[in-house]
């Protein structure tokens, strides 16, 4: 390996960033060179798997991890350093909204009513996705919205900063049809370029979280799906329409609220993922409720009974974190107002749900990037792998507020978020 002087940039701008708050949010791509190693340095190294490394350094040449090497070992045209600080994957949240926003006239959920354009949406969305990436979240499962399309493809593109962009485009729904039409509509998606498919198996927790898809509705979903090569997601509240789902062969379960012991058993015997949301959702709703009051389901007694689900919601996802063998995935619901707040669910899942820490940074990182297919991508931090990496200040391990400190974004190799510690709480 060429050995070039290294330059340190604890507390330096990066070539081509522009200084806010401290830091740096955005760069030149490749600040040393396309071909220059970058180095980062701290205290503790998570690797997404479990594993807590100590002593070394974290070496990246252009998109990819080049090697996790003795601290002080490789002199990277470019280091950076950042002493009582933990270096981790990039987050992975497996369910968010893009392109939910308020409306900028009305302060309001967008909504049907809204008079703003398709282009007004997707600029909404690219905001969003620029916000959870520069609070840490390097990939997201958006399930889903039209106007994901073209900021997933411009992201990968790499015009526009954002995390990797995973999307339903558009759900599988009561009124999509019968057996046949829904079968027809995920050839519909998948031909549309749909990562996924997003099914709603329940109604919403506000209007009582009761099944709306049959068992040939499902089947005929999850198995065209299959047929497809794509994953399918299920919106299921309460135990029916999750048994239904996953006798359907259906890959995760999302929400999940309602569930019971022996439902909980049976995604682990069958191998689906589940996405439970405990917090960020409800909080998020309660802070913004006159922003989202009246419109559609969002009605008073839908606000009473998403407050009644809150404690039901966090005993399920306790009882789930007591059956052997079921994958407990991260994902937030993030919806308007809640997109850059994603590592809240994280904090509450572990201070109130009893998650132990490091089982929760595994749930949003290499679990994660299993339930997406993409374990041999991200979501872990070895050599080989893409260089989705992001620091925190202090250890998440032992204080997992920690994971609100982000220091340091990395996707792909490029630096889009640089905030030294001197100019961390």
């Amino acid at each position: 390996m060429a050995r070039a002087a290294a330059v340190s940039v604890l507390a330096i701008p990066i070539p081509g960033g522009c200084a806010t708050d401290g830091g740096q949010d955005a760069s030149d791509p490749y600040p040393a060179g396309p071909d220059a190693a970058v180095v980062i340095r701290a205290d503790r190294i998570l690797d997404g798997r479990g594993a807590v490394l100590t002593g070394r350094e974290l070496v990246v040449r252009g998109r990819r991890i080049e090697a996790i090497a003795e601290a002080g070992a490789t002199q990277g045209a470019v280091v950076y350093e950042f002493p009582g600080a933990t270096v981790l994957p990039g987050l992975i949240d497996t369910h968010v909204h893009l392109g939910w926003h308020f409306d900028a006239t009305t302060g309001r959920l967008s909504s049907a009513e809204s008079t703003e354009t398709a282009e007004d949406r997707v600029l909404y969305a690219a905001e969003n996705a620029w916000n959870m990436l520069a609070s840490g979240v390097t990939t997201v499962q958006s399930l889903g919205g039209p106007e994901d399309v073209p900021v997933r493809d411009a992201i990968a593109r790499g015009s526009l900063p954002g995390p990797r962009v995973l999307t339903s485009i558009q759900p599988i729904t009561l009124g999509s049809g019968g057996p046949e039409e829904i079968r027809a509509r995920v050839d519909e998606l998948a031909a549309a370029g749909a990562d996924v498919i997003k099914i709603f198996a329940s109604a919403s927790i506000r209007v009582g979280g009761t099944p709306t898809l049959s068992q040939e509705q499902l089947d005929a979903a999850c198995g065209q799906a299959r047929e497809r090569g794509l994953r399918a997601v299920v919106h299921a509240h309460g135990p029916e329409s999750a048994r239904r789902s996953a006798l359907a062969g259906c890959r995760q379960i999302e929400h999940g609220a309602l569930l019971d012991r022996e439902t909980l058993e049976l995604l682990a015997e069958r191998r689906l993922y589940y996405d439970p949301h405990t917090h960020l959702i409800f909080e998020n709703y309660f802070v913004n409720q006159d922003r989202y009051l009246g419109i559609g389901n969002y009605t008073e007694d839908g606000f009473r009974q998403m407050r009644a689900a809150v404690p039901t919601a966090l005993a399920a996802f306790r009882e789930a974190l007591d059956v052997e063998g079921l994958d407990i995935v991260f994902g937030t619901d993030a919806v308007a107002g809640a997109h850059g707040r994603n590592w809240t669910e994280l904090v509450y899942r572990v201070r109130e749900g009893g998650q132990d820490p490091m089982d929760a940074i595994v749930s949003a990182t290499s679990l994660a990037a299993a339930s997406l297919e993409l374990d041999e991508t991200v979501g872990t931090l070895a050599p080989g792998f893409e260089a989705d990496v992001i620091a925190v200040a202090g250890d998440p391990t032992a204080d997992i507020g920690a994971l609100e400190h982000v220091v340091l974004v990395m996707r792909g190799g490029v630096v889009y978020r640089h905030r030294p510690l001197a100019a961390t709480p």
